[in-house]
């Protein structure tokens, strides 16, 4: 059996890093990818919304019927789900790893593999390139788990307690690339709980990633609004709204802005407080861009509720909203809560989403036409007809005309205009 292998990813940006670190050890233990004829197919699943569960599914389907005599591994949300109520989903798979097994995956195919016979290795092992690699973009997983358990929220029961990485091995796997990144995210279940059990905390993390690796250019995959203390803004004053190897960019999932509703969620902090952090943050880094989700249709969500949501919503530094359906999950306190909850209808949910969806792109084009004349640091991303994409130092999209470059690259840049929410820039 060759030493191939293919893998997908569904989810959050920890689902993405934890893909990498997958693909790296296989890499290192003798895999090659193969897109063509692959011996093993691994999926990283998510279940955060029924939709993300049935995509795994589908997938699962296609990939057997195009690679036949391939095995299929899946780990992942899913997977454990899977796993603990002993579903059906089970026999759709070969090998189902859950997420407390997840760091010893690739033992377990050696193991497979060893019982099976000699195994037929490739000539060349090669790592697998995803969106980030191919620009030089590592993801790296600092933080597994969840304490708070919203209501909405199945991944507590799926990933467990808050784990946190060690910051001296974060430190060695960043520098454990070569070449080193251009651009290192970090990323976590909830950024809050980082140091929980090794008594280290999300500053002094920052502080290590600046001080002890090269890296050019370092920032967050999200930042919880737990983690928006005064401590830390107080740390991002002095040490990273000026550094220009800090990536301006704040994804701050507060999931709602009415008070009320965030109680029914359980989400324990005041969305006035919130947006009051944001606008300091706004404040003293003017460039820096602030994104958000946010869940529409949430049980008990009325016209008035939405409303109050949306105007919180107007009324703050957030630039981009991703935006959520929501979707009700079995095993969670929310599935419980319908009892004495309504949940709003299918049309209402679509038109609170549309409605949200139309302020993002009209917030996202005046928060852009603010820059245009400032200059950036920007990544090369990749070649687009005659021009080249880049992200600029707070992580919006541009691009360069008529500029020929291989991604990865840095580079000094002006915004000089915008479209369709790509702006565009010279170099400078």
């Amino acid at each position: 059996m060759k030493k191939t292998f293919q893998s997908f990813v569904f989810g959050c940006r920890v689902n993405e890093a934890e893909r990498v670190k997958i693909d790296k050890e296989l890499v290192e233990a003798g895999y090659t990818i193969d897109l063509t004829s692959p011996s093993f197919l691994i999926i990283n699943t998510c279940a955060i919304t029924g939709k993300a569960e049935r995509e795994a599914k589908q997938l699962i389907n296609q990939l057997r019927k195009r690679h036949p005599e391939a095995k299929i591994v899946v780990t992942g949300c899913s997977a454990t789900l899977w796993i603990k109520y002993n579903t059906e989903d089970i026999k759709l798979v070969d090998i189902i790893v859950p997420n407390s097994a997840k760091s010893s995956l690739v033992n377990t195919l050696q193991t497979l593999q060893i019982d099976a016979g000699p195994l037929a290795t490739c000539e060349v092992a090669k790592p697998a390139q995803d969106k980030f690699r191919r620009s030089n973009r590592l993801l790296v997983k600092i933080q597994d788990g969840c304490q708070q358990y919203c209501s909405y929220c199945i991944v507590p029961y799926l990933r467990g307690l808050p784990q946190s990485q060690k910051i001296k091995d974060i430190i060695a796997y960043i520098n454990g690339f070569d070449p080193l990144p251009s651009e290192v995210i970090l990323s976590a279940i909830n950024t809050e709980a980082f140091g929980i059990g090794t008594k280290e905390s999300f500053i002094d993390l920052i502080k290590n990633v600046l001080s002890k690796t090269s890296i050019p250019r370092i920032g967050f995959g999200s930042i919880h609004p737990w983690s928006l203390s005064e401590e830390f803004i107080s740390f991002y004053q002095r040490n990273l709204a000026k550094n220009p190897r800090f990536v301006q960019f704040f994804h701050v999932p507060i999931q709602s802005g009415s008070q009320q509703i965030l109680g029914y969620m359980r989400r324990e902090y005041k969305i006035g407080e919130v947006i009051a952090k944001l606008n300091r943050i706004s404040s003293i880094q003017p460039h820096a861009f602030i994104a958000t989700d946010v869940i529409v249709g949430y049980l008990g969500e009325t016209d008035e509720l939405f409303e109050e949501s949306y105007t919180a919503l107007v009324n703050s530094p957030i630039s981009r909203f991703h935006v959520f359906r929501f979707s009700n999950r079995p095993h969670t306190a929310a599935y419980y809560q319908r009892k004495t909850l309504v949940e709003p209808t299918a049309a209402e949910k679509k038109s609170r989403s549309e409605r949200l969806i139309a302020l993002s792109k009209i917030k996202y084009q005046r928060f852009i036409e603010t820059l245009i004349g400032k200059r950036f640091s920007a990544l090369t991303i990749a070649q687009q007809g005659t021009g080249l994409r880049i992200l600029l130092s707070n992580q919006l999209e541009g691009i360069l005309p008529h500029k020929n470059g291989l991604p990865g690259q840095l580079l000094h840049v002006t915004m000089i205009g915008a479209k369709d929410g790509v702006t565009i820039c010279k170099e400078s």
